[in-house]
């Protein structure tokens, strides 16, 4: 199945988080959207692997992406190396994307920083003709290089090299969210430990920084994005 863009990130919601309204938008736009979990977050304080698929899945359908997987690394031992670029670089090939969004280049959990050194390697390697992979019946891949790869910001602010507009997004994108009830606070208490992101204010704080984006580009609300080399346009009505 060939993509149009393919997102991946480090655990499942970290999409939802940071880019989702891009994800919608881009899918309302008829584009054909997928999502690759490089792992399971397994070692999250809340809920587990199981709930976490669970929730994965709900998100998915809410945003009507094409497809979601998972790599199955090691949550919390994210590192780029040959063995996990080796495990990555299948599902690129795979997928085929012609975009591709990933972690923020930096962040509070060493996880996405990693991920996107990683996804960034990957991408390279994986365009490479002598590099020899396999899909699942064992037949060849053909190399596969993305055109672009661009960074989703995440919980430190960056200044972003573009923003989306997701003005009319955002309630699809909280819903998308709150799917992964076992993370996030949904409007009730419950017994599980509190973490960070499952306060009230955490939610309050995502609509701040989706309209501080937005703000940004006269808009209501907006996503902010890192690009890893110059963007390019060849019309500038593409500018808000």
């Amino acid at each position: 199945m060939k993509l149009d863009i393919l997102a991946i990130a480090a655990h499942p919601d970290d999409v939802e988080l940071s880019a989702a309204g891009t994800v919608i938008r881009s899918v309302e736009q008829g584009k054909k959207v997928g999502i690759l979990d490089l792992t399971r977050g397994e070692l999250g304080t809340r809920g587990t692997p199981e709930t976490r698929e669970l929730e994965a899945k709900r998100a998915s359908e809410i945003m009507g992406i094409a497809v979601r997987d998972v790599v199955g690394l090691p949550d919390g031992f994210l590192n780029n190396v040959r063995e996990q670029q080796f495990k990555l670089i299948p599902f690129i090939r795979k997928y085929q994307p012609d975009i591709v969004l990933a972690n923020a280049l930096m962040d509070r959990h060493p996880d996405h920083g990693m991920g996107a050194a990683l996804t960034g390697k990957s991408c390279f390697l994986s365009g490479l003709r002598a590099i020899e992979t396999s899909d699942e019946q064992g037949n060849p891949q053909q190399p596969w290089r993305p055109r672009a790869i661009y960074h989703f910001i995440q919980d430190r602010y960056m200044k972003p090299d573009f923003v989306v507009d997701i003005s009319g997004y955002w309630s699809k994108k909280e819903e998308a969210i709150k799917a992964f009830s076992s993370q996030f606070f949904v409007g009730k208490e419950d017994k599980e430990p509190s973490t960070p992101i499952s306060t009230p204010e955490f939610m309050k704080f995502l609509e701040a920084r989706s309209r501080e984006f937005g703000r940004q580009i006269n808009a209501e609300f907006g996503e902010g994005f890192v690009a890893d080399r110059t963007v390019g346009i060849t019309d500038l009505n593409y500018l808000v």
